[in-house]
């Protein structure tokens, strides 16, 4: 057994493809068992849905949020610029981070070692 670290992009608000992002992480996580891997689900654009508490997988994004290697983020500026959009900020499921722009986590979930996954 290897020890893996994996970064995925949520950048749609399609819900198959946000479904399969999910699916990603858990059957890597069963694949290599608890402790083998770190796995971060970076959401950003329409993709930052998923990660929200009116998501049909709020329940399941909240589930995985406890997980010691499984990590949430969000897009700190999707989230401002839906805050000026609509007055409102989002509300996201407990326990997902917010990180400053979801684009440049990825970068450097990349320039760490982490192997890029994009449903």
């Amino acid at each position: 057994m290897f020890y893996l670290l994996v970064v995925i992009q949520v950048s749609t608000g399609d819900p198959l493809t946000q479904t399969i992002a999910l699916n990603n992480a858990v059957n890597l996580q069963k694949a290599l068992g608890p402790g083998n891997a770190q796995i971060e689900i970076v959401a950003y654009g329409p993709g930052l849905s998923l990660l929200t508490k009116n998501s049909k997988q709020a329940k399941r994004v909240a589930g995985l949020a406890m997980y010691d290697d499984i990590t949430l983020s969000a897009c700190g500026n999707t989230m401002k610029k839906i805050e000026k959009k609509s007055g409102k900020k989002p509300q996201l499921v407990e326990g997902v981070k917010v990180v400053p722009a979801g684009v440049l986590r990825i970068i450097e979930l990349q320039n760490q070692g982490y192997a890029y996954i994009r449903p």
